[in-house]
């Protein structure tokens, strides 16, 4: 019986002592007297808005221990730029926080650092995440990672330009052919970027694998072995090389552009076409920009999957707050309170409830072609302890293999040495 089925019918109550087994492990921790938890979070908000991240938190915080007066939640936010150094110190120094909120999990699930999932929560909250991304919350099979957040990616395109270069506004490129044509009349009719190829260390990563996924590729085959070399990915770089930025169809030395300019260019209405999440559809219709949106192109037609990116929250063993992370995740987790995070930001809820109430929710509506992809999405492997090195080294170096005059195989060769060499590291130890 795979995990999905079971947990559906475990939370069911069908599961009989199953079940029990795992409601009542959740609520075996410390349990007695006054227990303050540390929550570290990641800032969702836009700089200088009000908007930030803390005032959720806080009044979550606050709701939560109105209902459970025992526990209390101290809340730190801090900016993505911050947290991930931030995070790091507080572990490596011995003083991690019960809970945290952030972009990976695997290296302290690996190191014995972080509770399991089912350690935490009772079956019927556990059913209810997606299951996708709760296999990508998994170490070695066992779910360590909590999704937090989620998003896809497609295509967007900017009407007006089409209509200046003479296409048809309604009709997004669904194909690489059609793509290059597109992009060869938007440069013809003047505009500055026809396409946007962020292949900068921000996101360099992302565009890859959007490219890759076009062609039957990724970073890794069907049992989790690095596959960054494979020869579908070769001719992807290859073709992105030859027939975008060699005409001149992107800016000229894409490997030093970073996603976010090229997001402000976009809404800027100096970019015809890129690949994009909803923050720049939130962005886009901040500058009143006329956009449409599409499946992202891929050889012979539109592709077959997109990219997933998920954020994560984890519990830490250190302090033995088993129970209470428990209670206060159960209580994250909840259709209103997760709904709430979601919908104040433009991003898509990852357990069922909410996603079936935001499919219903004509005011994100706009979200919908997201939300319907993110189910089947591909996302990292960042359930390898690995992982964190091989993207570090993708963000830094993939870029190169689609430069003029590049070497997409041995670009992509050097990486896959890389990304063995860290796994093997990671398996011994």
């Amino acid at each position: 019986m795979d995990r999905r089925r079971f947990l559906r019918w475990a939370a069911t109550g069908v599961a009989g002592a199953a079940g029990a087994t795992a409601l009542s492990g959740c609520g075996s921790g410390t349990g007695s007297g006054d227990v303050t938890l540390k929550l570290v979070a990641a800032d969702y908000g836009n700089p200088g808005a009000n908007n930030s991240s803390k005032i959720y938190w806080r009044k979550l915080a606050d709701a939560f221990t109105e209902k459970n007066p025992g526990i209390k939640v101290d809340v730190t936010v801090h900016s993505w730029n911050d947290i991930g150094k931030k995070l790091t110190e507080m572990v490596e120094n011995g003083n991690p926080p019960d809970i945290a909120q952030v972009d990976s999990y695997a290296d302290w699930a690996a190191e014995g650092k972080l509770y399991k999932v089912s350690e935490l929560l009772p079956i019927p909250v556990q059913a209810e995440f997606l299951s996708s991304l709760a296999e990508a919350g998994e170490v070695r099979r066992v779910q360590y990672g909590l999704p937090f957040v989620g998003s896809t990616r497609v295509l967007f395109y900017n009407k007006d330009l089409y209509a200046k270069a003479g296409l048809d506004p309604d009709e997004p490129p669904s194909s690489w052919e059609q793509l290059q044509v597109h992009a060869r009349r938007l440069k013809e009719a003047g505009v500055k970027i026809p396409y946007g190829l962020p292949l900068g260390p921000e996101e360099a990563q992302g565009e890859a694998l959007m490219w890759m996924l076009g062609n039957g590729g990724s970073y890794v085959d069907s049992v989790g072995n690095y596959t960054l070399n494979s020869p579908e990915n070769i001719e992807t770089m290859q073709w992105l090389r030859d027939n975008m930025v060699v005409p001149g169809y992107t800016e000229p030395n894409p490997q030093r552009v970073d996603r976010q300019k090229l997001f402000d260019a976009f809404s800027a209405g100096q970019v015809g076409v890129l690949n994009g999440h909803p923050t720049l559809m939130q962005q886009a219709d901040q500058k009143n920009v006329s956009y449409g949106t599409g499946k992202l192109p891929g050889r012979d037609g539109p592709a077959e999957g997109t990219l997933g990116v998920a954020d994560w929250m984890m519990a830490f063993r250190k302090n033995g707050h088993r129970e209470e992370c428990g209670k206060f995740l159960s209580f994250v987790y909840e259709e209103k309170n997760h709904y709430a995070f979601a919908s104040q930001y433009g991003l898509l809820p990852v357990t069922t409830s909410a996603s079936e109430r935001m499919r219903k929710d004509k005011r994100h509506k706009k979200l919908w072609p997201f939300l319907d992809q993110l189910a089947s999405a591909e996302f990292y492997p960042v359930g390898k302890v690995s992982w964190a090195a091989t993207n570090a080294a993708l963000k830094e170096t993939v870029g190169q293999a689609a430069m003029k005059g590049g070497d997409p195989k041995s670009v992509l060769t050097t990486l896959q040495r890389k990304a063995e060499a860290a796994e093997k590291k990671a398996e011994s130890a």
